[in-house]
């Protein structure tokens, strides 16, 4: 019998049973339940496809801790098992790429006054020789997509074509970013409304 995943939101967000946020999630199910599905068709496929399960959980390890999500980059790095040379070339990687965004150039046009300069990310030497190509190739993407979405362009996807990701794959990292993007807002959002909650609850009693 296969033992379901545990709702990754609500361990992010340190959600207990019972608690003010569980009653509130609960009250959407859909909701609650979709973004559990979308974790678990990312991260844990009945078939890897052309993305293996550690390349996943490395580039969510690497956006995650762009976005200075600590929980969730742990979690990530968690399951990269037995890979302590791999967790080391990937967080130093996150140090090397951590920044401020979004930023970069607009196509040319109307919007090119709100042009902004930053970090145009590439893993290093030292980091390519532990990643490898493709891997180095993917985090390179990852970093454009959180930093420098506006420069999104076909050149960006070639170079991953490139790296030897297929365009099957290519989709497939694409929506891990924008999957951890989301995750890592509602935890966020739900750890600000569960202090809000706990400080209703705290001044109610007081008053009391």
């Amino acid at each position: 019998m296969t033992v379901p995943t545990p709702d990754v939101i609500d361990r992010l967000a340190d959600i207990q049973p019972g608690s003010f946020i569980d009653r509130i999630r609960k009250e959407r199910p859909e909701t609650r339940d979709n973004a559990q599905k979308s974790y678990l068709a990312l991260f844990e496929p009945a078939h890897e496809g052309d993305v293996t399960r550690t390349e996943r959980l490395v580039v969510a390890t690497f956006v995650t801790g762009l976005h200075r999500a600590d929980a969730a980059e742990a979690f990530y790095a968690s399951g990269i098992k037995g890979d302590t040379a791999l967790i080391a070339a990937v967080k130093s990687q996150i140090e090397a790429g951590r920044t401020s965004g979004p930023y970069g150039k607009y196509p040319s046009g109307r919007l090119s006054s709100e042009d902004k300069p930053g970090l145009l990310f590439t893993v290093s030497e030292t980091g390519r020789k532990a990643l490898g190509h493709k891997l180095s190739a993917a985090l390179e993407h990852s970093h454009l997509l959180v930093y420098r979405p506006r420069e999104a362009s076909p050149e960006a996807l070639q170079a991953l074509l490139d790296a030897g990701w297929t365009t099957t794959a290519v989709v497939t990292l694409s929506q891990i970013v924008a999957f951890l993007a989301f995750q890592i807002r509602v935890v966020a959002g739900l750890a600000a409304l569960s202090e809000a909650g706990e400080g209703t609850l705290a001044s109610a009693t007081a008053a009391e």
